[in-house]
């Protein structure tokens, strides 16, 4: 039994029924979870007419008649609803063989699981019910919207916007918004956007924004919404305030954990995400969880990947190793440890890198950017890659291949052959580098 239709819900639900297993998937709302109806796939959409924008703004800078071209906010969202319906059809018919029951799960304390007024058991629960977007608890939090309000169907583009949080969600969306037109403000309560990402990478993507006309505040620490829509907020100066005609709150997001978890003997954190082990197993026996819900990596792939290990027992995926991107324009994406992060826990580390303007493809392209690998000078060994630039998340991509595979700095700036002219000779020249 699966709790939850999200990526970490229908892959595996599919898969196991596949098998011959027995599948049961209770989904409270729509199939493919935040991911399809709320995150991933709308933000994408809403990406790629993002670019276009931002083509057409470069064309006219450079003299280009771009004739009657232009981007359509409403038709850009109608595009987006049609290829999430079709996704979405596409999980459906991927779930054929595997009964679906449509309502809101409860645990009981007996373990069985009431939903849609029946009552379920099975060998194996996994719940995969994923997040939904916290706020900050500030006065007039409730004068917000959240990505869900903003990617709505009925949703309109507003002239102006202060974004609350510079992680990954905010800075999609500040990059989206800015290229379609609305003035955006950036509060990031750290010193640097996206402060898991590497210091470099954010600050350079940052600039980027900022050229654009996008407006940041860091290091500040929101303290209310004020009516009027004005956020007020501490830095080191003192108090400022921002003020704009939509508020989105990008603060992170919150587990959604069935009624009756903890009462079923199942250890929640103090933050109230499921607790589990290497196996993705919880405290109670025959129930596992994956995805969001654990707060170990709100990602969808690593949802998939952790249902994968609970119920395949599949040992050979390593949870170490996952990529993460930005889809703003520039592209940012990581995968594995910063240099920073070494520093921290000790571990002896290198970095190589170049520029983007080192690669004939980019310069072709005119796209700017950089690649940094970080590795042990003892090893040899990959620790992480982190890019910014045009197609940073497939060069990243390469790079978590190369790390599962064990495959030396070495190896990489002189064992293997990439295609030229391509985007993918940035890492092989950054190995390089690091060889010298």
């Amino acid at each position: 039994m699966i709790i939850g239709g999200g990526p970490g819900g229908y892959e595996i639900a599919a898969r196991k029924a596949a098998e011959g297993c027995s599948v049961t998937l209770i989904e409270q709302s729509d199939l493919g979870g935040t991911c399809l109806n709320r995150g991933c796939i709308p933000t994408k959409c809403l990406c790629a007419t993002a670019r276009t924008a931002l083509e057409i703004r470069e064309a006219a800078k450079f003299g280009i008649d771009t004739g009657e071209v232009s981007v359509d906010h409403a038709r850009a969202k109608a595009r987006m609803h049609g290829i999430v319906d079709g996704l979405r059809n596409d999980v459906t018919q991927a779930l054929r063989m595997v009964k679906v029951v449509k309502a809101t799960a409860r645990i009981l304390p007996d373990g069985t699981i009431e939903a849609g007024g029946e009552l379920y058991a099975a060998d194996k629960v996994l719940i995969a019910t994923g997040s939904a977007p916290a706020r900050l608890r500030v006065e007039g939090a409730e004068l917000a919207i959240t990505s869900d309000e903003l990617l709505s169907e009925g949703a309109t583009l507003p002239a102006s916007v202060v974004i609350i949080g510079g992680g990954v969600i905010g800075i999609e969306f500040a990059s989206i918004l800015n290229a379609l037109g609305t003035e955006v403000t950036v509060v990031e309560f750290c010193r640097e956007i996206l402060p898991q990402f590497d210091p470099d990478v954010a600050k350079r993507l940052r600039l980027a924004l900022q050229g654009r006309g996008v407006r940041f505040a860091t290091g500040a620490s929101v303290k209310s919404i004020r009516a009027g829509m004005e956020v007020v907020y501490d830095t080191r100066r003192g108090e400022a305030t921002a003020t704009a005609e939509t508020v989105l709150m990008a603060t992170g997001r919150r587990p959604i954990v069935p009624d009756g978890t903890a009462e079923a003997g199942i250890t929640l954190s103090e933050h109230g995400f499921i607790e589990v082990d290497e196996r993705m197993r919880t405290s109670r026996e025959g129930f596992y969880a994956a995805g969001d819900v654990t707060g170990i990596c709100m990602l969808a792939h690593a949802a998939s990947a952790q249902a994968e290990i609970a119920l395949s027992d599949n040992a050979e995926i390593d949870l170490d190793i996952i990529p993460s991107a930005v889809f703003s324009t520039p592209e940012a994406a990581m995968v594995g440890l910063t240099a920073d992060r070494c520093a921290a826990i000790g571990l002896e580390h290198a970095v190589g890198r170049c520029n983007y303007a080192s690669n004939g493809k980019a310069l072709a392209d005119g796209a700017t950017g950089l690649v940094k690998i970080v590795y042990n000078p003892r090893t040899r060994l990959i620790l992480g890659v982190h890019v910014l630039g045009e197609h940073a998340s497939d060069i990243v991509a390469e790079a978590a291949a190369l790390m599962y595979g064990m495959v030396s700095v070495d190896d990489l700036a002189s064992g293997l052959i990439h295609s030229h002219p391509t985007l993918s000779e940035l890492l092989q020249t950054a190995a390089r580098n690091a060889t010298v």
